[in-house]
């Protein structure tokens, strides 16, 4: 089976779906792997490392047609220009990338009608065995990151708390909200560079993650009831919650210097959380970082890919963060999504086993048909034809089932609207890529900071400004937990 490797053509897309260092793994596994000129330039990987990994590289017009293209961003993520890549398929074969499913289900109709196949690796399942092919966690992680780096460079203050002979400089405030992979990889990163750090999330069984990153949990007086879905994400609350949400999130807002917001739900807008009014009232120069602008921002001030001044706060609403590292983030997104055809093939030719819920889950478009029926809802179809519960279960010729990793008794996952991935396996960690390693105390060791140890300014939850001046000499700034190679899901609220 030809595996194909084009230059991505999204506006500013930097990152190249597959690196060299994978090449010889899927050359061993039967696949013969091709590379357009260039693909992988703006990632820092050159047409030479691509060849001296064996694989073929050519100019676009010399490629062949392949069976399988591999994508960052594919049809549904590029609307576009994404369809021109699909000119280099040949019929019937199949997309692996990312295609926004849930929130440009049009797009797969389209791939569907074509004849073409489509794997969305958004919709990778909790589970874990799938947390080596976990895109979301993958780049999320590096948006976390890439988010603080951004609040540093706009922020008119230094992180860390340093004693000078010109005096002491107090440490900046960061206020983190979403405590998904984004959200603790923003906590790690924030801790790293220095900063007091605090976060929200309406989910309390992620408080102890929060804490074990030296970072203070926000606690606020509302019943969440069900705050989580089957997949791990944050349930979609109501109008009224998220009222007095704004209202009581508004003081810690007020009293940082810098608000990273990491809260969306998969398919639908992302919930506003910063208002207008909490903006105005952040000291001047105060940053804000809203991870959600894609989906309209979870502050009613941001906008996609804009910066934005307002009463003297910056703005900022990115969207493609992860293409902005694209060296480290391409190569973590070609680790999973190697590890991903590998699970799915056997001897270089897909294997569609619908009984095995990495595949079952991830598979969008087939042979025709939408097999998924959180899509057709969306698209207001019904179910697919012979299929009486709504999933198209028929295999396509050369494509004979393989036999279930757990010998068949995996049950399909629980369709959800709200969630785009099954239910989770209570073995799976989110925050496991992160290495936390604290103590109790309040002192530094050699592995790294340690969460306050119930000093004056933990018994606040929400006043950081009143005690940061007289316990400025007792703070140290702090060094990070180091972080694994293993990366897991980014749980969205």
């Amino acid at each position: 089976m030809k595996i194909g490797v084009l230059k991505e053509s999204y506006p500013g897309e930097r990152r190249v779906a597959l690196v060299p260092v994978n090449v010889a793994q899927l050359e061993k596994a039967g696949f013969e792997v091709w590379i357009e000129e260039g693909a992988g330039d703006a990632a820092g990987y050159s047409d030479e490392d691509y060849t001296n990994a064996a694989a073929r590289v050519a100019p676009r017009e010399t490629l062949p047609d392949f069976q399988l293209l591999l994508q960052v961003r594919s049809l549904g993520a590029n609307p576009e220009y994404g369809e021109a890549d699909l000119e280099m398929l040949s019929p019937g074969g199949y997309v692996i990338g990312t295609c926004d499913p849930l929130g440009n289900p049009a797009a797969i109709e389209q791939l569907a009608r074509r004849g073409l196949n489509q794997f969305s690796l958004e919709l990778i399942p909790r589970i874990t065995r799938a947390q080596s092919m976990d895109v979301l966690s993958s780049m999320a992680t590096i948006a976390g990151y890439r988010a603080v780096l951004l609040a540093a460079s706009e922020l008119p203050r230094i992180f860390p708390l340093l004693m000078t002979a010109s005096g002491t400089l107090a440490a900046a405030r960061v206020f983190v909200i979403g405590a998904g992979v984004a959200g603790l990889q923003a906590i790690a990163t924030a801790r790293r560079l220095g900063a007091i750090v605090q976060a929200y999330d309406l989910r309390p069984a992620v408080r102890e993650q929060v804490e074990s990153l030296g970072a203070k949990f926000v606690e606020l007086e509302l019943e969440a009831g069900e705050s989580e879905d089957k997949g791990g994400y944050a349930k979609q609350m109501g109008e009224e919650f998220y009222r007095l949400q704004r209202e009581l999130m508004a003081d810690v807002v007020a009293e940082s210097d810098v608000v990273i917001t990491t809260a969306a739900i998969p398919g639908r807008p992302a919930p506003l959380l910063v208002t207008a009014d909490a903006v105005g009232r952040m000291g001047q120069g105060g940053v804000i970082v809203d991870l959600a602008a894609e989906r309209g921002g979870n502050c009613e001030l941001s906008e996609a890919d804009q910066r934005v001044v307002s009463q003297g706060v910056v703005i900022l609403g990115p969207t493609n963060l992860p293409a902005e590292i694209p060296y480290h983030a391409s190569q973590m997104f070609s680790t999973n999504v190697t590890r991903f055809l590998l699970h799915i093939a056997t001897d270089g030719v897909i294997q569609l086993d619908r009984e095995d819920e990495i595949i079952s889950e991830t598979l969008v478009a087939h042979g025709g048909e939408i097999p998924q029926a959180r899509i057709r809802e969306l698209l207001n179809l019904g179910p697919p034809a012979g299929t009486p519960g709504g999933q198209d279960d028929t295999n396509s010729p050369g494509d004979p089932p393989a036999p279930a990793e757990d010998g068949g008794q995996t049950p399909p996952a629980e369709e959800s609207t709200e969630d785009p991935a099954g239910q989770v396996d209570p073995n799976y960690e989110l925050g496991a890529g992160l290495n936390l390693v604290y103590d109790s105390g309040d002192k530094e060791t050699e592995d790294g900071p340690q969460p306050g140890g119930g000093g004056e300014e933990e018994d606040s939850e929400l006043s950081w400004r009143e005690s940061s001046e007289e316990s400025a000499g007792d703070e140290d700034p702090d060094d990070p937990p180091q972080q694994e190679d293993e990366v897991e899901r980014d749980s969205k609220e």
